[in-house]
This record gives C-alpha cells, sequence and structure tokens, in this order.
C-alpha cells in the first residue's frame, strides 16, 4: 500500500520531487548534450543541460501557480511558451557555410526536443522524460551512423569546386568521365571573380559505390584547382 503512494508524493510539489526533476532533466539533457559535444558541434553538453533543466523549472512555476496561487489556470501556458521560444536559440546554431552549406540544424533539433524533455520532466512526467532520452540518444547516435552509410552507398553526391585561369571546366567534366562520372547538374556560385571560380556540381554514377574519396583526390590535383569536397 505504501508503495502506491510514492508515485503520487513524486508528482506532488515537494523539495523530493523538485530535487528529482531537476536530477532527471540534468542527467537526459547532459547525456544529448554530451553525444553532440563528442562530434564537436555548437551546441554541446552545458547547452543542452542548461537548456532542460530551465525548461523544467519552467513548468515547476506553471504547476506552482496553478496549484497555489492561481487555482485553476492554465498549468501549459508558459511550457507553451518554452516550446516557441527555444527556437530562437536553436536558429543560433544554424550555420552557413562559405560553400552555401546548411549545418547545425539536427543540433537546433536537439536543443528543442531537449526543452520538450526538460517539460516532461518539470512537470514530474518521468516516464516520459526517460523514454524521450533514450529515444533522442538513439537517433542522434546510431541513426546518424546508419545514415551515413546509407548516404555513402548512393549512386550521387554534391560536391564544391574552386578554380582559377589555370583550369578550365572542360578539363573536370573530361575527368569525371574518364571515371565514368555523370555531371548531372552545375550551378556557379554566386559573386564568382574572374580570377576564381565556385561551382556546385551534383556527380552520378551507377553502380553505387562506397568511397568517392578517389574522384575528389583526382579533382584536387588538377592545375588550378584550389578547393574540391563534398557538401
Amino acid at each position: 500500500m505504501q508503495l502506491q503512494i510514492i508515485p503520487d508524493y513524486l508528482r506532488d510539489l515537494n523539495l523530493i520531487s523538485i530535487i528529482l526533476r531537476f536530477l532527471l532533466a540534468a542527467l537526459c539533457g547532459g547525456i544529448i548534450g554530451a553525444e553532440r559535444g563528442r562530434s564537436q558541434h555548437a551546441a554541446g553538453l552545458r547547452t543542452h543541460l542548461l537548456v532542460c533543466i530551465g525548461a523544467a523549472s519552467c513548468m515547476m512555476v506553471n504547476q506552482y501557480i496553478a496549484v497555489y496561487i492561481s487555482p485553476g489556470s492554465d498549468v501549459a501556458r508558459i511550457g507553451a511558451q518554452v516550446v516557441s521560444g527555444i527556437g530562437f536559440l536553436g536558429a543560433g546554431t544554424i550555420l552557413v557555410t562559405r560553400q552555401n552549406r546548411i549545418s547545425g540544424l539536427t543540433t537546433a533539433a536537439g536543443l528543442w526536443a531537449s526543452a520538450c524533455m526538460g517539460l516532461t520532466a518539470g512537470i514530474g512526467f518521468y516516464e516520459c522524460a526517460i523514454v524521450l532520452c533514450v529515444m533522442m540518444f538513439v537517433v542522434l547516435s546510431v541513426l546518424t551512423r546508419l545514415d551515413y552509410r546509407f548516404l555513402k552507398s548512393s549512386t550521387g553526391m554534391r560536391v564544391y569546386v574552386e578554380f582559377n585561369s589555370d583550369c578550365r571546366l572542360g578539363m573536370i567534366l573530361d575527368l569525371l568521365k574518364r571515371d565514368q562520372w555523370r555531371a548531372a547538374s552545375i550551378e556557379p556560385m554566386t559573386g564568382n571573380s574572374t580570377q576564381v571560380c565556385g561551382l556546385y556540381i551534383v556527380l552520378d554514377k551507377r553502380p553505387p559505390i562506397k568511397d568517392y574519396d578517389g574522384i575528389l583526390e583526382q579533382l584536387r590535383i588538377l592545375p588550378g584547382m584550389l578547393y574540391a569536397d563534398r557538401v
């Protein structure tokens, strides 16, 4: 009989449940943040942990208001602001590189999900917080490697090249043709100068292969080639 009281006690606002909620939020946020930090992303351990415990505190404040100050008030009011407001922090992790490549989308999504995870811990929905943490970790660690392997085994890739007047587009196309690659599309980079030209080239090759480093190395040693890499 006593064991049946424990879940209700932990979902009420008391010192034990407050400490447990903060610890759970810190643990879950720390696990996701550590995975992001290990991959050298802008938002790592401390960022995810702070977002998660901050979101947890918002839900506890909302619960406190609804129970002790204004009974019957909307218990999701502050949480709704967290879900929408975290987008500004996530947007700060999205970067556009020199080659117009967008990076940081996964980290931004992880921050948003960490805020939601903090909300679940803050309201005392412990089961949801733990399950969400496990699923996020699987997505960010296991599925990332599977996604990378899937892309590596595809039939095409997008590359960015920069070359000066010593190199000609015909030289690049001849090299690709000799190696049985096909330029599916070529897009010039805006702001090209007379000295340096930048191009995005979508390459296609069948049957699919697992290693594209060979063609990239051949592109890099062309006379006048300044830069060549996947984007």
